[in-house]
């Protein structure tokens, strides 16, 4: 006879293993089985059959009957069914007190790992150009009063670098300052000239140097993105920091007004 796959998943919610769940099925069926007629019955090995006879027994939830052949029934659900859910409620009345006792041990662990910081945490490493480019942009969506930038080509922005002009144009209508330091030859590409008329348009100041040792945009004097050359691998290779660290953006503001004051303005484009 077919078991109910639902009754016997209902059974096993209630704690019985799947073995079980069907031989207590089918012991409900006669008044009782040997252990040969269950096996066949509930479609178990009969290697399994008895291990399987003998924990619902000492569940109480079948009774063994000795005779010349052992034979076996099945407890009445009512009893039964309370059985397993009394289990049920010890265990999770056991996993609850283990519950309270682990809250109170992890408790202390957890509060004193919020009082941990990363001495690093401040410090953003990209290398991913997608990342980089991303991380650009937000720095000038970030910068309210001051947005200074080292330019030097391979540039990360798209070309139209909308975002950038966006920021521009809304940190000089506020009365914010943005300057940029650009090297002359970037002026021989067309869509780089084109780049520094439109941000000269939307209110960047631009100014030329021979050279720059590095890219770098630093936002209100707290925010800093720039790019490490590897000194091993050459310029090809590079790691990009981003850094909210307000001691060192000051520091790397009197270089870039160092470098400022030493640039020349460019040709009217």
């Amino acid at each position: 006879m077919e078991l109910d796959d639902t009754t016997v998943n209902r059974l096993m919610s209630l704690g019985l293993a799947r073995y079980e769940a069907r031989i207590y099925l089918s012991l409900l069926r006669r008044g009782s089985y040997t252990a040969a007629e269950v096996a066949r019955e509930a479609d178990v090995p009969r290697q399994r059959v008895y291990d399987v006879l003998d924990a619902l027994v000492r569940r109480q939830l079948a009774t063994a009957r000795p005779g010349r052949v052992t034979t076996y029934s099945a407890v009445p659900p009512e009893p039964a069914l309370a059985r397993l859910m009394s289990a049920q409620r010890e265990t999770v009345d056991r996993l609850e007190r283990s519950s309270q006792e682990l809250a109170g041990l992890l408790g202390p662990l957890w509060a004193q790992g919020r009082q941990h910081t990363d001495p690093l945490d401040y410090i953003e490493v990209l290398r991913d150009p997608k990342a980089i480019g991303e991380r650009f942009a937000d720095i000038q969506f970030q910068a309210r009063h001051e947005l200074l930038t080292f330019c030097k080509p391979p540039f990360v922005a798209p070309p139209e670098n909308t975002a950038g002009i966006t920021a521009v144009r809304r940190l000089h209508q506020s009365g914010g300052t943005v300057r940029a330091i650009y090297l002359p030859d970037t002026l021989a590409d067309p869509e780089t000239a084109d780049h520094v008329r439109r941000f000269a348009a939307a209110g960047e100041e631009a100014r030329f140097a021979p050279d720059l040792p590095l890219k770098l945009v630093i936002a209100d004097a707290s925010l800093v993105l720039c790019d490490m050359p590897d000194p091993v691998a050459g310029a090809d290779t590079t790691t990009t920091l981003f850094i909210e660290h307000p001691a060192l953006a000051a520091c790397l503001r009197l270089a870039f007004d160092t470098v400022w004051a030493a640039a020349r303005p460019g040709p009217e484009l």
